[in-house]
């Protein structure tokens, strides 16, 4: 991969913001062959301080001089900035988009035969805890995904799909901290009305979290459910919370809940 790279990011806001820090604390590219673009001058200024890049008023210019460029926005304003920059746009340069619902064909359909990643990262990017779910257009190559998850594993993790599989992704990764941090509440909630502080019911349920969590990503080839039976001894305590969740149909619950959103984020994709 080559440092020398220049990353364009049309686009500050608080994602591309995640992206950025976690590209520069990572060395993955020189700091200096980063750049972004704010048509305010007001923002562009704040987002150059906070960031510690150079940005700029001119999409059009930073697609120039950038061999990667991220579509950072708002997906209602896609279309527009495309045909902004289109003319600007030759083989040789990547587009990446982090809009949610936008497909690569729309974007090709607006810019013609070129290389497109489209990626639907999550919030938790914020704290390089991300998780990213990346697909290529009709044009892109597979070294160009290959970069595109190298890049984004220094805000967190990133797998690559299907197109036709990325609105699950939006459903478990785009949505799920929403579901997860409900989850987390609710416990934190129940642990209250049975007789301790809310606070520190919420400790004690949100490090739980990170920590099953970890134990997940490092269970070797060690089953989930068998980590679940680790826990839960017939007759115990575990066991009677986990049959109480089996008994409410909790799988029912949750994928209906995946179901739903990713039929969602396919009408929005419309």
């Amino acid at each position: 991969m080559n440092k020398n790279l220049k990353i364009g990011f049309i686009g500050c806001g608080k994602m591309a913001g995640a992206i950025i820090s976690g590209i520069i604390n990572s060395g993955f590219i020189n700091k200096n062959n980063i750049k972004g673009s704010e048509l305010n001058p007001e923002i562009a200024e704040a987002s150059s301080k906070r960031l510690g890049i150079d940005v700029i008023t001119d999409n059009r210019a930073l697609v120039i001089n950038s061999d990667v460029i991220f579509l950072a926005v708002k997906p209602g304003y896609v279309p527009e900035i495309l045909e902004e920059i289109k003319s600007e746009i030759t083989g040789e340069k990547l587009i990446v988009s982090i809009a949610a619902g936008v497909s690569t064909k729309k974007i090709e359909g607006i810019i013609g035969h070129n290389r497109v990643i489209r990626v639907m990262p999550n919030t938790p990017a914020l704290v390089l805890e991300g998780m990213s779910g990346v697909c290529k257009g009709s044009w892109a190559t597979d070294s160009d995904l290959t970069f595109v998850v190298e890049l984004l594993s220094n805000i967190g993790k990133c797998i690559s799909v299907n197109e036709s599989q990325i609105d699950i992704v939006t459903a478990i990764s785009g949505s799920g901290p929403a579901f997860f941090y409900k989850v987390i509440e609710e416990i934190a909630r129940a642990g209250e009305k049975l007789g301790l502080e809310y606070e520190k019911s919420l400790i004690l349920a949100t490090q739980t979290a990170l920590g099953s969590a970890k134990m997940l990503f490092n269970r070797g080839e060690t089953s989930v459910q068998t980590l679940i039976d680790n826990v839960s001894t017939k007759g115990g305590c575990t066991y009677v919370g986990t049959s109480v969740m089996n008994e409410e149909n909790s799988a029912k619950l949750f994928y209906d809940v995946i179901k739903q959103t990713a039929q969602k984020a396919h009408e929005l994709g419309q």
